[in-house]
């Protein structure tokens, strides 16, 4: 995806976990999308962040909706899956991609992998590998309207 393209749907979803969303939920908010894979260890250490946005900007209307993309075929255990969700507390919507359609709308190549979309539900910053979250958190600062030294 390009910046300033719009958010996708989720098509081909095999299932969700913590709720169902589509992008006519998501209109007027802000939404950041992970992807990531069970088998995929930046992913889980990059967790503990995910969460801690989802919650402490969740007042700034904030989305968080997470897309499990499997990266073999061992990936596509949706039990194992389930279990991984639980074990990190995400609480927040999971779509399980086993078919990777939604992969494919988003043309994402990469776990983890992050999209941060503005209230129009624009494409504002993309980053991959977990050594980038600063850069999303500056991003998500800008887009929700916090000053970078108050946080």
């Amino acid at each position: 995806m390009r910046l300033r393209e719009e958010l996708p749907d989720f098509p081909g979803i095999t299932e969700w976990v913590n709720g169902q969303v589509s992008k006519a939920d998501l209109a007027g908010k802000p939404v950041l999308v992970h992807f990531w894979a069970v088998s995929c260890y930046m992913c889980k250490e990059s967790m503990p962040q995910i969460n801690e946005w989802r919650e402490k900007y969740a007042d700034k209307g904030l989305r968080v909706i997470g897309i499990h993309m499997p990266r073999s075929e061992a990936d596509t255990n949706i039990e194992t899956i389930k279990e991984t969700i639980q074990q990190h507390n995400l609480t927040h919507p999971i779509a399980i991609d086993n078919e990777m359609k939604t992969v494919d709308a988003f043309q994402n190549e990469y776990v983890p992998a992050f999209y941060l979309f503005d209230e129009t539900l624009q494409l504002r910053h993309f980053q991959a590998g977990e050594k980038g979250l600063n850069l999303v958190k500056k991003r998500l600062h800008r887009i929700l309207g916090i000053e970078e030294d108050s946080q």
